[in-house]
């Protein structure tokens, strides 16, 4: 079955050209043109990727990713303008699972999109229980990609359900920013090690009861982050 995108830009010519690329790898792309569009595509439609720039009509680009967030978990890449730091910190605040700055080339957009489209993937497990790991109150679905805390399920983005696992699956082993950046987003990245920072807090938001005192994921101060199995 086709993968499905939407492309979100006001720039025609840009829109037109992500388009014509991504339908020649099979892909059914949908666009949109102002971020009223965009939300009303994303709510009607099922997508496998969202490709949404960040300075668009009626709604921002950061206003659709945050209202996306209120009802989907579809990867989210912005595209932000070159060099703009804050605007890839606000994208991933509000939800993101990944960020380009333009002017970018069309490799790099769909070598992005392959990699998640792969994360995105369920795993194949040979032992059963190992698609499903409890800790406390917390259940992970690693096959359906979803997390329950007492029961409830909480809506994490893709990126927040990668780091979360290999946190999970590793317990009270301590990864550095440096090491969950190179393991979750791959090694050729551009972003730095404030994108874990922003992941760990929107995570612990969602899965926290008190994100000040957290039950779960924890800080080793200096070193980097690791999972606390829960009793």
């Amino acid at each position: 079955m086709a993968k499905r995108a939407l492309v979100v830009d006001d720039e025609k010519l840009i829109v037109k050209g992500i388009r014509f690329s991504l339908e020649q790898d099979g892909m059914e792309v949908d666009c949109a043109y102002d971020g009223e569009e965009a939300l009303e595509y994303a709510r009607n439609n099922q997508y496998d990727i969202v490709l949404l720039d960040i300075m668009l009509p009626k709604l921002s680009g950061f206003e659709v990713c945050q209202q996306i967030r209120e009802f989907s978990s579809v990867p989210v890449i912005m595209l932000t303008a070159k060099g703009d730091d804050m605007d890839k910190i606000l994208g991933l605040e509000y939800g993101a699972d990944d960020y380009i700055t333009k002017p970018f080339n069309i490799l790099e957009v769909k070598a992005r999109i392959k990699a998640i489209m792969r994360r995105m993937e369920p795993k194949k497990n040979t032992q059963e229980d190992s698609s499903v790991l409890e800790s406390g109150s917390m259940r992970l679905d690693c096959e359906g990609r979803r997390v329950y805390i007492g029961g409830r399920e909480v809506g994490l983005t893709a990126k927040e359900f990668e780091v979360l696992e290999l946190l999970v699956r590793n317990p009270n082993k301590v990864y550095s920013r440096e090491n969950l950046l190179k393991t979750v987003w791959g090694s050729d990245y551009p972003g730095d090690v404030r994108t874990v920072d922003v992941h760990i807090r929107r995570l612990r938001e969602k899965i926290e009861s008190n994100p000040s005192e957290p039950q779960f994921v924890h800080t080793k101060w200096g070193v980097g982050y690791y999972f606390l199995n829960a009793e």
